[in-house]
């Protein structure tokens, strides 16, 4: 395939974002360094762009293609569409490394002139929304089951919340059991009304093993082997981010498993830094373990798992949780501090029926979120194919 040589200068003008904070609440997003921070009533650009970082993580390129505000962090881009497809240059430009060209002296920064003396080689516009089409459409896919695996969780805490925190569980009949009339008696301890029969207790009460990873400061070093080492940056959203963990060794993954013992079930949950971030194991975890930054949290035997990670995602165990960390600068979690959280004892009975609601959702999710990963790892291993000319296009592949 002929590539042709071009200065960044020749396909884009760098134009600079501006303060938001004046602007009230809208439709448009707003874009800044770690991505959208909110939605106001006016834009800056209406046109494909890729936003290139100002200052922050100069490897957080972002794309927008409907009308969007940017920060003073962040620039956005006028592209001319008659040498570059704006997606095919924004997929490009994240394969580079930045941080080669970084002008700060303390916080990563980008000048203009740092991007415009980038080379970019590009094939003709033609192949090019070909190869944009392509991507796009996976990316599509991809974004497509994130949004759903949104919904799903967002189904699950909402039913977890009906039921054990406004305690309207189908009651004998069927309906709502608070808002039908169901008795309700006052917890000295939760300092809370919870329906009659009902008792108090703490988190170990449904705790059957908790125990952390293993840090690798004398234990092992990281990054050689083919495990991955999945530290708290790792846990995103449900899943874990694969492209975001270290690697390690068959030596150091079994010295981590002798710690923390990972089985189908077990849900990590961090407690550095961002407190709570839980990943659901429903697949046996052969090739990766975890750092002592999380927990490994073993529901006892009565307590059904499905159940157990529903409540550890709920809004209310996060909340109480976070208040029980200590720390300012980085906030830290301990185990005694997690197990002794004071929480409502739910009757076995209920707990089953709530799981087995739920169970349906935490599947999905989790087959949503392999294709996620299958998807994303067939998209990054075409990529520089495509980008460098060693792979090309078909045309009908790329045809709606």
């Amino acid at each position: 395939m002929n590539m042709k040589k071009y200065k960044l200068s020749e396909l884009i003008v760098i134009k600079n974002g501006r303060d938001h904070k004046d602007l009230p609440n809208g439709d448009y997003p707003v874009f800044g360094s770690g991505g959208i921070m909110r939605y106001v009533n006016s834009y800056l650009y209406d046109k494909p762009s890729v936003l290139l970082p100002r200052k922050g993580s100069l490897s957080n390129i972002q794309y927008s293609d409907t009308p969007f505000w940017t920060v003073d962090t962040l620039y956005y881009t006028e592209i001319n569409e008659e040498l570059v497809s704006p997606y095919y240059l924004y997929r490009y430009l994240r394969l580079l490394d930045m941080s080669r060209l970084d002008s700060g002296t303390g916080v990563p920064s980008m000048t203009f002139d740092s991007y415009y003396n980038i080379n970019v080689f590009l094939p003709n516009i033609e192949e090019q929304r070909r190869v944009a089409s392509i991507l796009q459409k996976i990316d599509a896919k991809i974004a497509l089951n994130r949004q759903i695996n949104d919904n799903l969780e967002a189904m699950a805490k909402q039913l977890y919340d009906y039921w054990f925190v406004q305690f309207d569980f189908p009651n004998e009949e069927g309906k709502p059991y608070k808002s039908s009339g169901g008795a309700m008696v006052w917890n000295e301890k939760l300092k809370r009304e919870i329906p009659q029969g009902w008792s108090d207790c703490v988190l170990s009460d449904y705790i059957g093993r908790i125990t952390n990873g293993l840090n690798p400061r004398k234990n092992f070093v990281l990054g050689s082997g083919n495990n991955y080492y999945v530290t708290i940056r790792s846990l995103v959203g449900t899943t874990i981010d694969w492209n975001n963990c270290d690697r390690c060794d068959d030596e150091a993954l079994s010295k981590i498993n002798s710690r923390s013992q990972l089985q189908i079930g077990d849900i990590i949950f961090s407690a550095i830094g961002t407190i709570g971030r839980t990943y659901y194991i429903l697949e046996e975890p052969t090739n990766w373990n975890i750092s002592e930054t999380s927990f490994t949290l073993r529901a006892k035997e009565n307590v059904p798992n499905d159940f157990f990670y529903g409540m550890l995602r709920s809004n209310e165990i996060q909340l109480k949780a976070d208040k029980a960390a200590m720390g300012s600068t980085l906030r830290c979690l301990v185990m005694d501090s997690l197990c002794s959280l004071q929480y409502i004892k739910i009757p076995s009975y209920m707990m089953k029926l709530f799981a087995a609601k739920v169970s349906p959702l935490y599947r999905q999710i989790h087959r949503n979120n392999k294709e996620i990963a299958e998807l994303t790892k067939q998209r990054d291993e075409l990529l520089p194919l495509l980008m460098n000319g060693q792979a090309t296009v078909n045309y009908h592949l790329s045809d709606d």
